[in-house]
């Protein structure tokens, strides 16, 4: 029996592809994890000893760890798998909530990236849209969008999904679903 990569994994499925979000969406826990560690320094500013300022600190990293911990457990639980058969998009949201969306490959019809903005493309993530049958499936933040797009595509063509170019006027329905 073939090794399981996922819970819902069929026993004929292989898993071809897995890709996540890019780190930087875990930029607003990381900045109030610092916040975090700056809180637990500052009482060693009106006592001051190597001991407060140790004892702060540590309590600040503490603090910093909690603080940071749901955004990188939403990040690391949030991954997209793309089988011989279909795609999985599972989402973490918070602690206690997770939702996943299933969908067949034959339902893809279109893959398309966007990169954005100066910080997209200074630290290289961006939008993968993808329209299907029963609607667009816009996926924000992802690393390397180009390099998923080609392999997606890829993955289609080897599974016999045939898929259609965008056409010149399309660009504009993805920016206003997007609004």
């Amino acid at each position: 029996m073939p090794h399981k990569y996922f819970e819902d994994q069929f026993d004929d499925e292989e898993v071809l592809f897995v890709f996540r979000k890019h780190p930087v969406v875990m930029r607003k826990g990381l900045i109030f994890g610092m916040l975090g560690l700056l809180i637990g320094v500052i009482p060693s500013l009106f006592m001051l000893t190597y001991t407060s300022y140790f004892i702060g600190l540590a309590a600040g990293m503490v603090i910093g760890f909690f603080i940071f911990l749901p955004s990188w457990i939403a990040w690391h639980f949030s991954v997209f798998i793309v089988t011989d058969q279909r795609l999985i998009q599972i989402t973490q949201k918070g602690l206690f909530h997770r939702s996943v969306i299933d969908m067949g490959l034959a339902q893809i019809q279109m893959v398309n990236y966007e990169i954005a903005g100066l910080q997209e493309t200074l630290l290289g993530f961006g939008t993968i849209m993808m329209q299907t049958f029963v609607g667009d499936l816009v996926i924000h933040d992802v690393h390397h969008p180009a390099e998923i797009q080609k392999k997606l595509l890829e993955i289609l063509k080897q599974q016999g999904v045939t898929t259609q170019p965008m056409a010149a006027g399309d660009e504009t329905q993805f920016a206003q679903d997007e609004a």
